[in-house]
């Protein structure tokens, strides 16, 4: 049963995932420099090679990559090794020959920089397949070297079936192992992007799969209560999940935000790395799973202050066939409503919609601007009013005090005021698929009729099946001299909350 190590970690020459650092060692005027070192290529260092090459046709540049492979698609990996894609040659996105002929850039393939002497000026590389070294010197010099997976050092890490997943070579590896021996079976360590991508690819393959975390979640950049729809998604497509618990040993049985700014900065261009926000999106077979910004454990481990808000939309209308729900987390700052963060899940519409996030984070808008976003509509593709939208007024409007709210996680592990009511305003139908212990039932259509039943000088909570009856119940009952809150989500954030409150 082989194993594949997903999990990233950075090269003992970088300090940042996928970062380029760059060092200069020119005091002349103008141009910075005329002889340019890149060491790596693929993603960083072929972007800024081919930048550099726009910015200056005189400039002498230099690629060493290690691998043979100067640039591909490696986010593709996980879909060759489970033969969506057929052909490792679709992965390959420019060869030595393309970027010598249109950008008259020097690309070396496995040709592996060992040392640096900054004082000199110069790099010692080795040509592995010659196993000959050589010295080159440089005015400038860019190093974008790239992340590995973790190979850990533990016992059996070396035996035959255990694979690391980074580039094409890995793949053809792992294909041609699972080919041979007829694999029905293998174990994913790491649950993060490409090992979630990985599993649904040897799924697709027939092979029965166990992904293997140190956490305690999948996809460790969401939120565990995000996650968990994920969990039962992975469970219900027949992944088995090993969460909380690394790997100890292994035994055998008998069966692209930085390369630009480095060209700029080397052609004395004023450009400076902002920073990243972690947008990210991945496939998890039927599903799709994005984020940007910070997260709840993000926030709360640097102590930023915080509120969230959850809603459970289609990501076009109902009335149109083939409305999906996506799962849509928000999170904001309580002052002033600046948006800090979201998350997302669902089969449709997902990234769509966190990209409008993402952007909005980047202009430092608020709860208030997505209100007002206006966003392409047809009933196909979104609603007159978008989630994007919703999660605005949702967030707004407890903001201006109009529906305040209260949490899931703070109702269980009994934070809020001890002193609360709590309401389940769905229908008896609803109700008969489970409901909160404790709580009083009251249908929003009887409610009118029923409010007196609830005491004045006690806040009530409320709570439905996504929110919007709570919502309207809260108004209603706010308006009559109460002190209504919801519970955002309603009960569909409740399945998911329950599952990983301690």
């Amino acid at each position: 049963m082989p194993a594949i190590l997903t999990r990233p970690i950075m090269s003992n020459a970088v300090r940042t995932l996928s970062r380029v650092q760059i060092r200069f060692f020119s005091s002349t005027s103008g141009l910075l420099s005329k002889k340019i070192v890149i060491v790596g290529g693929v993603a960083g260092g072929a972007s800024a090679a081919a930048r550099l090459r726009r910015l200056d046709e005189n400039a002498t540049i230099t690629v060493f990559e290690k691998g043979p492979f100067v640039s591909f698609a490696n986010c593709g990996l996980p879909y060759y090794v489970g033969d969506v894609i057929k052909d490792d040659k679709d992965l390959v996105l420019a060869t030595p020959a393309l970027f010598k002929n249109r950008y008259k850039i020097d690309v070396r393939t496995q040709n592996e920089v060992v040392k640096i002497d900054t004082k000199a000026k110069t790099v010692e590389v080795k040509d592995v397949a010659k196993n000959t070294t050589s010295t080159e010197s440089y005015d400038a010099l860019v190093l974008a070297p790239g992340a590995f997976p973790i190979r850990p050092p533990l016992p059996g890490i070396d035996l035959p079936g255990i694979f690391l997943l980074r580039t094409i070579p890995d793949s053809m590896q792992i294909r041609a192992w699972m080919d041979q021996y007829k694999i029905k079976r293998a174990v994913v360590v790491g649950g993060g992007f490409i090992g979630l991508e990985t599993a649904e690819n040897l799924v697709h393959r027939g092979i029965e799969v166990t992904i293997v975390e140190m956490g305690t979640q999948i996809l460790p950049p969401m939120d565990p209560e995000m996650a968990e729809v994920l969990h039962e998604h992975c469970k219900a497509k027949g992944v088995n999940l090993c969460l909380g618990d690394g790997v100890a040993g292994f035994y055998k049985t008998d069966t692209g935000l930085e390369g630009r700014i480095a060209a700029d900065v080397i052609n004395g261009r004023s450009s400076t790395f902002r920073g990243v926000q972690g947008t990210a999106v991945c496939g998890v077979f039927d599903k799709v799973a994005a984020s940007t910004g910070a997260s709840e454990k993000t926030l709360k481990r640097y102590g930023i202050p915080y509120e969230k808000v959850y809603l459970h939309p289609n990501n076009h209308v109902g009335y149109y066939p083939g409305a999906k729900m996506i799962h849509f987390k928000l999170l904001y700052s309580p002052k002033d409503g600046k948006i800090l963060g979201a998350q997302a899940i669902g089969e449709a519409g997902v990234e769509k919609r966190i990209d409008v996030v993402a952007m909005a984070i980047q202009q430092g808008m608020t709860v208030y601007d997505l209100e007002e976003s206006e966003l392409c509509y047809a009933p196909q593709f979104g609603a007159a009013k978008d989630p994007v939208n919703f999660a605005g007024f949702i967030a707004s409007n407890s903001l201006r005090g109009d529906s305040p709210i209260v949490h899931w996680d703070a109702i269980i592990k009994g934070e809020c005021d001890p002193n609360h009511v709590l309401v389940d305003v769905r229908t008896k139908e609803e109700i008969n698929l489970g409901m909160y212990k404790g709580a009083k039932h009251i249908p929003i259509d009887e409610m009118r009729a029923r409010m007196s039943e609830l005491p004045k000088d006690k806040p009530i909570y409320l709570y439905c099946g996504v929110g919007l009856r709570g919502y309207n119940v809260v108004r209603m009952l706010k308006q009559n001299g109460y002190q209504a809150y919801n519970v955002p989500g309603g009960w569909k954030t409740y399945a998911y909350v329950s599952k990983c409150v301690k």
